[in-house]
């Protein structure tokens, strides 16, 4: 069976936004070609930008093009693209996170398992290549339909401001 493909040319900006480094060539990476690094540098609400979650070492950010309803990032605040580039610290508030993440999951979506994971560079899978980020994202034991198998398409059966109000509301305080 071949995969078919929806065309979604919407999406191109947002791809290209996080691998083109600035038209100028000025500033800093983090400034200009990162997406995490913009959104966290926005002065825009948290709801806006989709933060669910923000603290001095790591961010939580709900995916914009989500697997399923839930889906987040969760990520370190400073702009490191391998896990061997995190400091000690880093790698440890990450992972706490990474938990907390997965607590918010579950209390907000109650799901039947959580798929957690990162994709480590382009060839893996990565989107966003450049940033470390990890995958939080509730599953269920029917969350596969006719849409997934038949069409290779994904529906998504709630609005990512719904997304973001059940997550930031089930944040582990």
């Amino acid at each position: 069976m071949s995969l078919e493909h929806l065309w979604a040319g919407w999406r191109a900006e947002y791809v290209t936004g996080a691998t083109e480094p600035a038209p100028d060539g000025a500033g800093e990476r983090e400034e200009t070609g990162c997406v995490f690094c913009r959104i966290l540098a926005s002065q825009a609400s948290d709801e806006d930008r989709y933060v669910v979650y923000a603290g001095p070492q790591t961010a939580v950010l709900l995916n914009a093009y989500p697997y399923s309803p839930g889906h987040v990032l969760v990520l370190p605040t400073r702009h490191v693209a391998d896990l061997a580039e995190l400091e000690e610290g880093e790698a440890t508030a990450l992972f706490d996170t990474a938990r907390q993440a997965v607590a918010a999951v579950k209390a907000a979506y109650q799901p039947d398992g959580i798929n957690m994971g990162a994709n480590l560079g382009r060839a893996a899978g990565a989107g966003i290549p450049d940033h470390l980020h990890l995958h939080v994202l509730p599953r269920w034991a029917g969350d596969t339909n006719f849409m997934t198998t038949i069409a290779g398409t994904r529906v998504l059966p709630e609005p990512l401001g719904v997304s973001w109000t059940k997550l930031r509301k089930a944040w582990p305080t």
